[in-house]
């Protein structure tokens, strides 16, 4: 017994370990602690370290059992320090202590401190956080900051996937649906047993096969700790969570505070039940990954991993001061295009989806992903052309948001090698600015609605690599957008200096809550219109959850750090909107009905082509693409829509006629949708479609989306 173990845990390690105790050199692959027939394998990186110690615990009890110094020349290979350690179970805690013991090491570099005791980055779980939300076992550091103890944990999966694996739809053919674990279900409406949980998202299944989403895509479910904040709000005294998580602690851990397992493993167990119901209900999981940054931020706050492990190699940071990097505005850049970060981000990815079994990965703001070691944007960065080849990620979806914090916008300009699709910013923009009423909007309409060719098509991109969405987490909610002129967020606790200033929104005539029925009408309408556009656009499209059934925020645009009824998913919504649910749920069985909107290659104009699009104005073929124009026609036909479709999208808030395009055999215009009109005439049923009065003209109202289809 190694002399690191204090007589007071003898008895304590005795109980969890057999005869055949010891510990030996190790493998240094691979990383992270592996389950072997001879004992559990330890290996971590540090090419800096000069000091390594292995600290165990026994699960649940906040001192060592055990630590045990790592010999430099017999536990090293190469920059990875390992050890195997035989006769003890799985499931026990551990970490590592670091140091460098060289009288000229450079502190503000490589801040090494042998008492702080680190995560392993490729762990699997990790203890310290249980109960969302509780901050028992947090401490404050001689400096007063908030520190809380973290233990990564030796894991055995033993998971009955059966024949789960991953669903591989094409993303044409997808329909994202964005949600936060916590918010979808923590509302007492939901009425699951399981709120806030992974087995609460499993319990609503039937809700999002009525609703008819392909996909799921899961805001941050990696380990972060929620209590980080140290704002109150101002208007109630509360404490106010980080509720999103991204402020990643390590990137292989699911958050445990997300399961209602609280077993050391359960929240990898209860995860991928949660994939494997999903899957048999054929909708797919996209996680939202965060490697641009950590939670260790700036020099200022804790260190619990990467800082203490190896700071020069993980992070940007200027070589002479120390200081690092921001371009992801939170105090850290993960040095991603480093050749060691290059292969944890990958070894990471895969393993979500060979032993997670998820089906893609949004990438929070990507284009850091594509800096230097010094923070320069690459041409060809290494590592987005690593996951883009990988053949593991081969079929995997993979989604950029293709920007960062330090103005770096590579919105159609992402490198892709034909894999990456896109959050298309524009696509938002555009849409936000024409359904408000701006001039000037037709000509980007036109391209909005037909896959963003000027973006996507030069560089060999399809139509689905645009993933068209007019909301997401970030920002207004649909309802707010056309509720709020200004965004509210006051009770975030930072005197309204957070949030996005430029929010496209308009209020209808009064901003928030009115008691006003024709401005709630028109709000009403002004919903149906963008998600008729962005339904009926070529693209990939993502709704954010609760838009189908009028979610609102109270006008915050960046509810962070709102774990309450702003950001919480309120179920009564459902039958007090239900018309808007309606229009939604057919909308999306019109799209998955016409494949004419699940294109996978830009259209082509040679003659013969499968699909010809055709553009009106009030007359026939004679679109105004002027500046003062505001309305615009699309006629779909062709071998590939044996039913012509014509959608007819009026900004204007006066009503006009539009001329109808000739249909033949026998066919006759009939009504899908229109917004104009009261439900439950506004959209109608798969193959329930009225017949329009008059066959030459339509009378569109003002503000309002029809669309036809001949039959």
């Amino acid at each position: 017994m190694n002399s690191g173990t204090s007589e007071k845990n003898r008895e304590k390690l005795l109980r969890i370990v057999d005869a055949g105790f010891e510990i030996t050199r190790g493998s240094p692959f691979p990383l992270g602690a592996t389950v072997k027939r001879s004992g559990i394998n330890f290996a971590v990186f540090s090419r800096h370290a000069a000091v390594v110690t292995l600290v165990i615990f026994f699960p649940e009890e906040a001192e060592p059992i055990i630590e045990f110094p790592l010999d430099p020349r017999y536990n090293r290979t190469g920059d990875i320090w390992h050890a195997l350690v035989k006769g003890l179970d799985p499931l026990i805690t551990y970490g590592f202590r670091m140091d460098d013991q060289s009288t000229d090491r450079d502190k503000k570099t490589q801040p090494y401190n042998y008492d702080t005791i680190l995560i392993d980055p490729y762990t699997k779980a990790l203890t310290g956080n249980n109960q969302w939300g509780i901050t028992d076992g947090v401490f404050s550091n001689k400096k007063g900051k908030h520190q809380r103890h973290w233990r990564s944990v030796v894991i055995e999966d033993d998971f009955d996937w059966e024949f789960d694996q991953p669903l591989n739809n094409h993303l044409a053919d997808s329909i994202i649906y964005e949600i936060h674990v916590r918010g979808f279900t923590q509302h007492p409406s939901s009425e699951v047993n399981y709120p806030g949980t992974y087995k609460g998202i499993e319990e609503k299944i039937p809700y999002l096969k009525k609703l008819g989403i392909t996909a799921l895509e899961l805001m941050p479910v990696t380990e972060f700790d929620e209590t980080d904040n140290t704002r109150v709000n101002p208007e109630t005294g509360a404490p106010l969570l980080n509720f999103w998580g991204y402020h990643p602690l390590c990137f292989f851990a699911p958050k445990v505070a997300y399961a209602s397992d609280k077993a050391i493993d359960g929240a990898i167990r209860e995860f991928k039940s949660m994939v494997k119901s999903l899957h048999k209900s054929g909708i797919e999981v996209i996680l939202d990954m965060v490697f641009n940054h950590t939670a260790e931020g700036d020099k200022y706050q804790q260190t619990t991993s990467f800082r203490g492990l190896d700071n020069r190699v993980y992070y940007i940071i200027d070589p002479v001061s120390g200081e690092y990097l921001n371009y992801s505005g939170c105090g850290n850049t993960v040095n991603c295009n480093h050749p060691v970060v290059r292969d944890m981000i990958l070894d990471c990815l895969c393993y979500w989806v060979t032993e997670m079994h998820v089906d893609g990965f949004r990438f929070d703001l990507a284009s850091i992903m594509g800096r230097g070691r010094d923070g320069e944007v690459l041409a060809n960065p290494p590592l987005l052309e690593r996951i883009a080849a990988n053949p593991v990620l081969s079929n995997s979806k993979l989604i950029a948001e293709a920007w960062d914090a330090a103005g770096l916008y590579q919105v159609g300009d992402f490198p892709n090698w034909g894999r990456w699709a896109e959050w298309n910013g524009k696509f938002r923009d555009d849409i936000r600015c024409f359904v408000k009423g701006d001039p000037n909007n037709v000509p980007v309409l036109a391209s909005r609605l037909t896959g963003s060719a000027e973006l996507y098509q030069e560089s060999l991109r399809e139509p689905f690599h645009s993933v068209n969405f007019i909301t997401s987490h970030d920002g207004f909610t649909l309802y707010d957008l056309v509720s709020y002129q200004c965004k509210h967020n006051d009770a975030n606790g930072e005197n309204g200096a957070d949030g996005d200033n430029k929010n496209l929104s308009w209020n209808c005539g009064a901003e928030g809550a009115t008691a006003s029925e024709e401005i709630h009408a028109l709000r009403r309408r002004q919903i149906k219109n963008m998600a008729a556009i962005m339904m009926l656009s070529w693209g990939t499209p993502m709704i954010l959850g609760g838009d189908e059934i009028g979610r609102t925020q109270q006008g915050n645009n960046n509810a962070y750090c709102q774990d309450n009824e702003i950001s919480w998913m309120d179920w009564r919504l459902l039958d007090q909107n239900q018309e808007i649910f309606r229009f939604f749920q057919q909308l999306i069985k019109f799209r998955k009905r016409h494949s004419v909107f699940r294109r996978r290659h830009f259209i082509d104009e040679t003659p013969g082509a499968s699909v010809k699009l055709t553009w009106h104005g009030f007359k026939n073929n004679r679109p105004d693409w002027s500046h003062n124009s505001w309305s615009l026609g699309l006629c779909f036909s062709g071998s590939a829509c044996p039913n012509e479709i014509f959608i007819i999208a009026n900004a204007h808030w006066v009503p006009h006629a539009f001329e109808l395009p000739p249909v033949v055999d026998g066919k006759k215009w009939r009504r899908f949708l229109d917004t104009s009109l009261n439900p439950p005439f506004d959209i109608s049923p798969l193959d329930e479609e009225p017949q329009a009065d008059d066959q030459a003209v339509y009378a569109v109202g003002a503000r309002s989306v029809v669309v036809l289809i001949a039959k």
